[in-house]
């Protein structure tokens, strides 16, 4: 097969990145690329390939078996193990366990009948729809790409890739499953005086009050371990959102002293190894910190040259998609799901991804089988501990409706923090593994 230098870029995910900044060993991968035999025959029926196993991928894998037994459905997934974001902040604190959080991507594979592959996708080709992974590439009659976000760190280091991974090494963001979260709660765990700063990523990010609950059970280790420090949250927005009134009432009455909230603070420098951060409200100095930079969708959108631009043709960072049925407006054969999304007002959380995991499977079953189908909009809850002993959470949930051809949200909160809300963070989550796994 072959393939020019510029779609050899693509294929490893590099896009406009010009040729004299792109290292011999990954251009020599990307030659490898090209050479690669089929992992799988092609497929007889109609195969659906998933890229990504977090909560919108297993979700439509699942539901898309159930929905019609005979679709050929593939999902590709680096991760052996599957670790949840979600419950992730209390497990900080040390309220749940590991086993909680991580998951096997085999037991659901084998029950309803997907095939499960774990390797690293490397490239794609929409013109001749064909996933490239590590182990050869795999063709498809409809691609699912869900491998939610990554890190963007240019506004802090512009080309700087070295002060980027030493960033991303010594103060992990942790919104991304696996080793951040690990190296987070040693820190935390290890932490003896000091200011330990939490910066919030600007708008859209992925779990809106991640960093706010973050924030209450990092003070709920240093108050049980008197810390002699603090826990200074950076936040480019003039106030808590969401579930404000909830997190500012757990800072004031149950870490006084130990929380200090900085609205307005959008980051003008960082300097991890000096360990400073210069804002619009200040410059803060601090011991360790959890440094969260932008957000944008996962690689796998832009490897396939499917996010959206704003009126200047600049790129937004975001997946360009239908906000209805999820299909990307370049390809009506890709659907962009879950963390990735954009131009619609839906938090990027588990919850979320689930529920437009369903409702993609309906839409991909019944396209197959000729049939129409309204789809319907998803909906969300969100939980968030805000009091580790004893166990008291707060909750918003949303629906979503269509008026004037425009989707709004419908959304309740209770930012009275209580035990109950704690039961049914965890009995949540429990239904929700269970929903993705049993």
């Amino acid at each position: 097969m072959s393939i020019s230098r510029r779609e050899l870029f693509k294929l490893v995910g590099v896009g406009a990145v010009s040729a004299s900044i792109l290292s011999k060993p990954t251009f020599a991968a990307a030659e490898r690329v090209g050479k690669m035999g089929a992992m799988l025959p092609p497929p007889k029926g109609n195969r659906v390939v998933i890229c990504g196993g977090g909560w919108a991928g297993l979700t439509i894998a699942k539901y898309l078996k159930k929905e019609n037994p005979n679709i050929d459905v593939v999902l590709i997934e680096k991760r052996t193990h599957f670790f949840s974001c979600p419950i992730s902040n209390p497990w900080l604190a040390g309220l749940v366990s590991l086993d909680f959080l991580s998951h096997d991507y085999n037991q659901p594979a084998a029950k309803y009948g997907y095939r499960f592959v774990n390797g690293v996708v490397l490239g794609i080709e929409r013109d001749k729809k064909r996933v490239y992974t590590n182990k050869g590439y795999i063709e498809y009659n409809y691609l699912v790409l869900a491998p939610g976000i990554r890190y963007n760190y240019s506004p802090w280091f512009k080309d700087d890739r070295e002060m980027a991974n030493f960033a991303r090494i010594n103060y992990p963001p942790a919104y991304i499953p696996g080793s951040e979260h690990l190296a987070l709660k040693r820190k935390i765990e290890e932490f003896e005086k000091g200011d330990f700063v939490i910066v919030v990523p600007p708008a859209p990010y992925r779990c809106p009050p991640a960093s706010y609950e973050r924030a209450v059970m990092i003070a709920e280790v240093f108050k049980r371990n008197n810390v002699d420090g603090k826990v200074i949250i950076l936040d480019p927005k003039g106030d808590i959102a969401p579930k404000g009134p909830g997190f500012r009432a757990a800072y004031e009455q149950v870490y006084l002293g130990i929380v200090e909230y900085v609205p307005n603070a959008t980051i003008k420098e960082v300097d991890p190894v000096k360990k400073i951060i210069k804002t619009t409200a200040g410059d803060f100095k601090f011991t360790d910190a959890n440094l969260s930079p932008p957000h944008q969708a996962g690689e796998l959108v832009w490897m396939a040259d499917l996010i959206a631009k704003d009126k200047d043709g600049r790129p937004t960072g975001w997946a360009d998609q239908d906000p209805i049925t999820f299909q990307a407006k370049a390809d009506p054969n890709v659907f962009l799901v879950g963390d990735v999304i954009s131009g619609v007002p839906y938090p990027k959380s588990g919850h979320m991804a689930n529920s437009q995991g369903k409702i993609v499977a309906k839409i991909i079953a019944n396209r197959i089988a000729g049939k129409e189908f309204k789809p319907p909009l998803p909906d969300n809850t969100c939980y968030s501990m805000v009091n580790g002993s004893p166990q008291e959470a707060i909750v918003v949930s949303a629906t979503y409706e269509v008026k004037d051809g425009k989707i709004e949200a419908r959304a309740r909160t209770i930012n009275e923090r209580s035990k109950p809300l704690a039961d049914a963070t965890y009995e949540w989550a429990r239904a929700m593994y269970k929903d993705m796994f049993s």
